[in-house]
């Protein structure tokens, strides 16, 4: 197979912009086309990008962009529902182990620096086939037009239509348990000095940033043995919501029910189910290929659902650059692999934790704090936190 110039990128949410970019580092011109009539500004609820994310988002140029719409955090402080701690992760006086953000913003960020840059971005593009001939893929959108290209790269989400193209068989996402919210509240709780506060409660987990100025920030984890949808947890209503997780958090010594007392319905994120998709069997199929969640989703729990979606696209495009599409693929798939089954499988762990049973809760507090100084090292963490991309390095074709 030839090199790739030019690419059809299929969706325009965080990994879409990224990979359109860093495909135009990389000498391959890009067009998004994005499913949504319009951009998806106010879309979604907030996320947290991790510092292997920005260094990823550097190589390309926006990371100082993208700190400036976040919140630094210096540090996650564990806690039972006793309000025992548990464990910390980074120093209250440290540099920010992550930024929390809210989606929309980092999402208008990447498409306003991809539209500066001259990146095509096409609206209204649904997918709904795509024709690979072998020296280019033909791409068929729900509004009937077509677009031709070297290679297309499927960044549409966890029910990618992409990944259904690539590998029928592929397993769909399935529902963790949990139920997600989120938002902002007006109570009047103490600065948590740049810290985020990690509660596994007796019912469900509660999260939880006061910045010196007062505003709190906050999310929850509602376990919910029924798959729902962002519209169905609507429907039920928000004051509905937030009375369930004042009685869920009631018997819990930290500020949650305060904190949930200050929030205004109106502004409640209602998220649904959480969803976690393992690592597709197959990330790729003659001139297409998946990255982001398209080929794996670890779920919001790991805290690197964005940041491996960065990696993705930026690994994606040094391959390009150096490879023909096939082994440039291969080499792709062969960077990645390994490191996001590792971090969807520790997700999954900390479902499991947020979901825990009567029984599994007191096992789950008493060994805890073991386990969390242990894995809290820094030497446990730096195989995560601490990846760095050299794009300046030459990929080699797998043998």
């Amino acid at each position: 197979m030839s090199t790739a110039r030019t690419a059809l990128v299929v969706g325009g949410g965080i990994a879409g912009p990224v990979a359109a970019m860093a495909l135009q580092k990389a000498g391959v011109e890009a067009t998004v086309c994005e499913a949504h009539p319009s951009s998806a500004d106010g879309v979604g609820g907030g996320l947290g990008l991790a510092p292997n994310g920005l260094n990823a988002l550097g190589v390309i140029g926006i990371d100082e962009a993208v700190r400036d719409i976040g919140i630094p955090v210096s540090s996650m402080l564990m806690r039972s529902w006793t309000g025992k701690r548990l464990a910390e992760f980074g120093e209250p006086s440290g540099a920010p182990i992550m930024y929390t953000m809210w989606r929309s913003d980092l999402y208008r960020v990447l498409c306003d620096e991809a539209a500066r840059r001259g990146v095509r971005i096409r609206y209204g593009a649904r997918l709904a086939s795509a024709q690979d001939d072998g020296d280019g893929v033909t791409a068929s959108f729900m509004d009937g037009t077509r677009a031709t290209a070297d290679i297309l790269v499927g960044a549409d989400g966890i029910r990618s239509t992409v990944r259904s193209l690539v590998d029928p068989s592929a397993p769909a996402p399935s529902h963790t348990g949990l139920l997600g919210f989120g938002g902002w509240s007006s109570a009047k709780v103490p600065s948590t000095n740049g810290a985020m506060h990690m509660v596994f409660g007796k019912r469900a987990f509660f999260s939880y940033t006061v910045e010196d100025n007062g505003r709190v920030g906050w999310f929850a984890n509602l376990p919910h043995k029924e798959r729902m949808t962002s519209a169905e947890t609507t429907a039920v209503g928000a004051r509905e919501w937030l009375r369930v997780l004042r009685e869920v958090f009631a018997g819990d010594r930290v500020p949650a029910v305060e904190i949930l007392r200050g929030v205004d319905p109106d502004e409640l994120v209602m998220t649904g189910s959480l969803e976690i998709m393992p690592p597709a069997p197959r990330w790729h199929r003659g001139r297409m290929v998946l990255i982001g969640d398209a080929a794996h989703a670890p779920s919001p729990s790991s805290g690197q659902g964005a940041s491996q979606a960065i990696e993705g696209a930026v690994h994606l495009a040094r391959c390009l650059r150096d490879l023909p599409v096939d082994a440039a693929f291969q080499a792709y798939e062969g960077l990645r692999r390994e490191r996001v089954e590792r971090i969807t499988a520790a997700a999954a762990r900390t479902n499991r934790n947020k979901a825990a049973g009567p029984v599994a809760r007191v096992l789950r507090d008493l060994v805890m704090p073991t386990m969390m100084r242990l894995m809290t090292k820094p030497d446990q963490l730096a195989w995560q936190y601490d990846y760095r991309i050299d794009w300046d390095a030459r990929v080699p074709a797998l043998t």
